[in-house]
């Protein structure tokens, strides 16, 4: 009798089931035989998503890729998110038709090839998505692996959310050193391939040789129905509810790809002309330089360093001014959110997104990467001239969730057919 799909129940696969032959073996069948709960049906195959962790400050990539599962379960399909290492905070943002599956690891990336073929060749989604280069390989090979085995046929749609040389980045050392060569030789095996901007679809050209077809340009579901709910939800910063000065805002992982000391640095050249303040929201290993550098510039009573919080848009709808200072980014969410808000932006002509956001300057200044002094006078510029808050709001709802939507549905009819 086939067991029925339960999106209720979080799923764990713990690590003995791997342990024998995993090929599928009979260890492995009478290890399985207390998860058959969570068998999907032939005419119930789910849709994938593959997203090795979604820790407390999990980022853009991760959060688009919930609003998409939410926005497709919401319709109608059984929709699967697939983690090694799953959090329990983040169930407050999923819609309860997703149902997570626990792969019960600690090793992302190739390590974690076993229990996402295990997954794989069990549940047998129609389509399953990987969001980054490592993870995107690890998905491949266990769908080929699961075929092997018997399983039926299963479509790897590989995302890709930042530069090819960001992922790579995020790769262990030993595989970073081979993971380009390896892309280049297995990603014309997958199925399809989407950029989340065509900047990116560019950058993945140059890098991989992919042919210009071949790469499918979808933005991400980053601007939300509920956005104007939590935009005006109350706010406890008294710099944004008592402004006796400008304030400024940055948003992001405390990471050197966010460059937010060139931020500190064009503050304080805008300090010499004007008082503002600057709040960063956000978390991650570079605070300790971030907090000596403010000492440095003797900015410690005009910067805070707020962390991670999970309403940034609050802060984004009462801020003067947003200011993206990265290096690199694929499609920077938290600069089309900050427009939804109607607040102004200024952004570093970083590749590979923000010109295609700011239609080349048209909704915000563009600066070169790292230049603090033309990052300071974009600031004070935009500061003093203001866009609309209608044409920033209008210019970020082609970034809707429902045009998301509407892409990826596309996107599985030509590859299923249907």
């Amino acid at each position: 009798m086939q067991m029925q799909y339960d999106p209720t129940v979080v799923q764990r696969i713990p690590l003995w089931e791997f342990a024998g032959r995993w090929l599928g073996g009979e260890q492995v069948r009478r290890a399985f035989k207390p998860a058959q709960a969570w068998l999907h049906p032939v005419a119930d195959r789910p849709l994938a998503f593959y997203i090795p962790s979604l820790n407390q400050r999990y980022g853009g990539a991760e959060r688009s890729m919930v609003t998409l599962a939410n926005a497709l379960a919401q319709q109608g399909m059984a929709v699967d998110l697939v983690l090694i290492r799953p959090a329990a905070h983040f169930r407050a943002d999923l819609d309860p038709a997703v149902r997570v599956v626990d792969l019960g690891g600690t090793r992302r990336g190739l390590l974690a090839l076993p229990r996402v073929w295990f997954y794989l060749r069990t549940a047998q989604p129609r389509i399953c998505i990987g969001t980054l280069p490592p993870d995107n390989l690890t998905v491949l090979w266990a769908a080929w692996l699961a075929r092997l085995a018997g399983a039926q046929r299963i479509r790897v749609v590989m995302q890709y959310q930042n530069t090819v040389a960001y992922g790579t980045h995020l790769a262990r050392p030993l595989t970073r050193q081979i993971l380009p060569l390896l892309m280049r030789w297995c990603y014309p095996f997958a199925d399809a391939i989407v950029a989340v901007s065509a900047g990116l679809r560019d950058e993945i050209r140059r890098s991989l040789g992919q042919p210009l077809p071949r790469v499918r340009v979808i933005y991400n579901p980053t601007v939300r129905p509920e956005l104007p709910t939590l935009a005006a939800a109350p706010l406890a910063e008294v710099w944004l509810n008592d402004k006796p000065l400008p304030v400024l805002l940055g948003v992001g992982r405390l990471t050197a790809q966010k460059d937010f000391p060139n931020l500190l640095r064009a503050v304080a050249l805008v300090r010499q002309q004007q008082p503002v303040r600057l709040i960063i929201l956000g978390e991650g290993d570079e605070r300790p330089t971030l907090e000596a550098l403010i000492v440095q510039l003797g900015l410690q009573a005009v910067v805070k360093l707020a962390g991670y919080t999970s309403n940034p848009y609050a802060y984004m709808a009462r801020a003067d001014l947003f200011v993206l200072s990265s290096e690199s980014e694929g499609l920077p969410g938290v600069l089309l959110e900050a427009m939804a808000c109607g607040t102004p932006v200024v952004a570093t002509d970083c590749e590979a997104g923000p010109r295609e956001i700011l239609a080349d300057g048209q909704y915000g200044p563009l600066v070169p990467v790292g230049d603090s002094a033309a990052l300071a006078q974009a600031i004070m510029t935009t500061l003093a001239a203001p866009l609309p808050v209608a044409v920033l709001q209008s210019r970020a709802q082609d970034f809707s969730v429902a045009a998301a939507v509407t892409g990826y549905r596309l996107l599985f009819r030509d590859l299923l057919g249907s």
